[in-house]
């Protein structure tokens, strides 16, 4: 069971993290809607577009026990950033305002402003494990291969954007062809760890590694049926298939009910800490990138790490 908790009423400072360039100007006016929602309920409400001194504030307040909410307004990338630079404790919610928005979904937000107000004004929080991946903390999944290809070249495509540029499921057309045409799908070495970090012998070589902390993946597929995010492990998907109509046919399989566990080229796995890299006996100069919920993360090897009930996020 979910460890909940209901914050005091003394906690009514509400930090509103609003990225300038978040490039929707319907994000603005929903942020907008509920600082007036907030602030008419009595709660004090401060908008920051700077993360530096967002993440300054909600720690100083949460020092204080006066910080009721930090809220992001944005995505999955969004919340990552602000568990990354706020100390553990911080109670943190999302106004779901990303592409994807797996986080939110899960936990079952609303994205109406003003119902999204009422439950920071209910107060209700509780514990989520998130995992930390070279240490850089990361609150739904890691991916290796194919699909943190695309995400890098997307990444890029926003960043040369001298505005920034909101991105949204088209944006990953062109990458996508262009992944097609160029990834060759080296297999990526999966190393289990004990709780020392030490190998305990059990390792696989495929194409497709997905390690989830919550079931669902970019599009909503249920990559992960059985991660809940608050029972102390990590559900890691191993698949067969060099190709990208061995991925196709798994998120196909995966839409129809989670049919992919079955399947003959799945292997299903939990764990606590995971050691990524690129197999032996690949081509030379085979290079594999790893994405950090749905944010490019570098490139392997990369050591994961379970670090339960680190963040404190506001529930329904």
């Amino acid at each position: 069971m979910p460890n909940i908790q209901t914050l005091p009423v003394s906690r009514d400072h509400v930090i509103l993290s609003l990225n300038p360039k978040a490039g929707r100007h319907s994000s603005k006016e929903r942020a907008e809607r509920l600082a007036k929602t907030l602030q008419e309920a009595g709660l004090e409400v401060e908008v920051q577009t700077d993360l530096a001194v967002v993440a300054s504030r909600a720690n100083e307040l949460h020092r204080a026990e006066k910080l009721r909410a930090l809220i992001g307004v944005g995505g999955d990338g969004t919340a990552a950033e602000l568990t990354n630079r706020t100390e553990p404790g911080v109670p943190i919610a999302l106004l779901p305002s990303g592409t994807a928005n797996l986080l939110a979904k899960h936990l079952k937000y609303s994205f109406n402003p003003e119902k999204f107000a009422q439950m920071i004004l209910a107060g209700k929080v509780m514990t989520m494990d998130v995992a930390q991946a070279n240490g850089r903390l990361f609150l739904a999944m890691i991916g290796c291969g194919f699909d943190a290809e695309v995400v890098a070249q997307v990444h890029a495509a926003r960043m040369s954007n001298p505005k920034g540029a909101h991105i949204n499921y088209w944006s990953y057309t062109k990458p996508i062809l262009r992944s097609i045409a160029s990834y060759r799908f080296p297999k990526v070495r999966i190393e289990f760890l004990d709780e020392t970090g030490t190998e305990t012998g059990e390792f696989y070589d495929v194409p497709w590694v997905f390690v989830c902390n919550i079931p669902n993946y970019g599009w909503g597929i249920p990559m992960a049926p059985g991660a809940k995010g608050d029972d102390g492990q990590l559900n890691a998907l191993l698949w067969r298939g060099g190709s990208l109509w061995s991925g196709v046919l798994l998120c196909f399989l995966a839409q129809l009910g989670g049919l992919h566990r079955f399947w003959w080229r799945a292997r299903m796995r939990t764990g606590k800490n995971f050691r990524l890299s690129v197999a032996p006996n690949q081509r030379d100069g085979a290079v594999v990138p790893y994405q950090l919920d749905g944010d490019p993360g570098g490139n392997l090897p990369v050591d994961v790490r379970l670090l339960e009930n680190r963040l404190t996020i506001f529930c329904r």
